[in-house]
Order: structure tokens, then C-alpha cells, then sequence
């Protein structure tokens, strides 16, 4: 059987990770002097709470090797091969730490998939590797899959807010403070592995709408496999839910709250799409 392993980007939700046993890299998450990792020593409620307190926001960085060498070296005792799926290569380190560790344990069979994407657009792709692996599908004809849904992958993103993007210098404080006072929502959509701010609208309002509108355009007439992400604004979430169930022929959905690793960028109220078609 299979190893699969991820990164706690992928964004599923708890119980799908303990149901299927797949280690999981915790990100690191740095305020200050102050480290932690992902989902052991640092939860949502902690992670905001901190942010409050200091008035900043926290830096990053990818699991260590040191901590996929620990996984590979099981996997190896095990007689297992490996597959890790990890966060994309263009956002993060997670996937070179991934490769990186293969030299450390030579005698692993391990193989590193790029998912080219974040949060549930990871998911899926776990999820999917997983439920082959347990059916006791090959690691090629998992990665063939990975491929597929790769490619009719898609991620839309919009925050509630500029506050965030602002703290961690993605956009001006001139900008964002003249973007705020216009209730201006940036447009996010993932391209080729790369987050991109494409378009404006001018409320909530209309942001959801087009999220909901670039997901008709992307999907047509086909089923997909939906993912709705939310940070911290599970009733707008349930809302976006809503809206794309009535408009798109979602096969299966999943709804959750956007991890601190990736919530850091967009802060509370950020809502999202990640789906792919079948």
C-alpha cells in the first residue's frame, strides 16, 4: 500500500486526515521570538489571538527535512513506498524540504508531487491518493490521477479585508487605505501554481457573485468536486455554499476554515473556491 503524506496546508479537515492516516508536515509560524508549528502547538484560536496581541503578523517557513526523513525512514521499515503531495512550489519551500529528504533516506521509495495549488486544492488531491491508496491502487496510477485533476484544477480567492495584505506588504498602506474606504475586494485567482490579484470589484457583495460566476465559467456543463474555504466566516461560507450548489453540478462538497498558514496573508473573512472537474 501507498504512503501518502501532505502538509498541514492541505486544509482537510481532522477527522478525513486521522481516517486515513496520512502524516501531516506542520508549517512553521514565527511571531517574534515566538515559534510554533502548525496545528501542535498553535491553533486558529491562538493564532488570531496572537495577532491581536502583538499587531502583527506572524513569517512562515516549510517543514524541515529533517521532519520527511522521519517519515521516509518508516515508510522504508515498512517496506512502503512513499508519495507526498505537497503545498505548490511557487508559494512555499514544503515541496524542496520534501525532495530534499529523499538523500537522507536512500533506501525510501519516494516519489514528490507538486500540487500546484493551496489549501482544498490540495485537499482534493490528498483526499483522492489516499482513497486509491486504500484501495490498494499503484503509485503510478495515483500520480496519473493527481495529474488529471491538476489540470482541471481551480482556485478563486477574495478577502474581506486589506488589513492583512497591508501588515504583511503585499499592497501599499495608501492603497490600502483608499481601497478600504471604497470597499474595494481584489479578485484571487491561482494560475499555473501562482496567486494573482486580477480584478477589483467594489463590495462583498459583488465579490462573492464573481467567485461564483469564474467557477461557472471554469466548470461549464461538467460535474466538479467543490471545496468552499472560509477564514473565520462560516456564515458567509455556508452562503457561498449556497450559491454554488444552486448554480454548479457539484458531485461532492467540503466546507473549511482556512488554515493560519494560509489565513496569514488574507486574515479573517478571506472566502474561497478550490474545485476541480471530472
Amino acid at each position: 500500500m501507498v504512503r501518502v503524506i501532505t502538509d498541514t496546508t492541505c486544509n482537510l479537515a481532522p477527522e478525513l486526515i486521522a481516517a486515513h492516516h496520512i502524516p501531516t508536515a506542520p508549517i512553521a509560524i514565527q511571531f517574534g521570538e515566538e515559534g510554533y508549528d502548525e496545528f501542535i502547538n498553535l491553533d486558529r484560536d491562538l493564532f488570531y489571538r496572537r495577532i491581536q496581541e502583538t499587531g502583527t503578523i506572524p513569517t512562515t517557513s516549510q517543514p524541515s527535512p529533517a521532519w520527511f526523513a522521519e517519515q521516509y525512514r518508516l515508510a522504508a521499515q515498512a517496506r512502503l513506498p512513499v508519495l507526498v503531495i505537497t503545498v505548490t512550489s511557487k508559494h512555499s519551500g514544503t515541496h524542496h524540504s520534501a525532495l530534499l529528504a529523499r538523500s537522507l533516506v536512500p533506501e525510501a521509495d519516494v516519489e514528490v508531487f507538486d500540487s500546484a495549488s493551496i489549501s482544498l486544492g490540495t485537499g482534493w488531491m490528498v483526499l483522492e491518493a489516499a482513497e486509491m491508496a486504500a484501495r490498494g491502487s499503484t503509485r503510478s496510477a495515483i500520480v496519473q490521477r493527481l495529474g488529471a485533476i491538476r489540470r482541471n484544477s481551480h482556485l478563486y480567492l477574495t478577502p474581506a479585508t486589506l488589513k492583512y495584505l497591508q501588515m504583511s506588504g503585499r499592497v501599499g498602506k495608501l492603497q490600502g487605505a483608499l481601497a478600504s474606504v471604497l470597499d474595494v475586494k481584489p479578485i484571487i485567482i491561482l494560475q499555473d501554481g501562482v496567486l494573482e490579484a486580477r480584478e477589483n470589484v467594489r463590495t462583498r457583495t459583488k465579490a462573492l457573485e464573481r467567485l461564483v460566476a469564474l467557477a461557472e465559467a471554469a466548470a461549464g456543463s461538467a460535474p466538479v468536486r467543490m471545496g468552499i474555504v472560509h477564514a473565520r466566516a462560516p456564515e458567509e461560507g455556508r452562503k457561498l455554499l449556497e450559491m454554488v450548489t444552486a448554480r454548479l453540478k457539484c458531485e461532492a462538497v467540503m466546507m473549511e476554515d482556512l488554515v493560519p498558514s494560509l489565513a496569514v496573508h488574507g486574515g479573517p473573512g478571506v472566502l474561497g473556491l478550490a474545485f476541480h472537474t471530472l
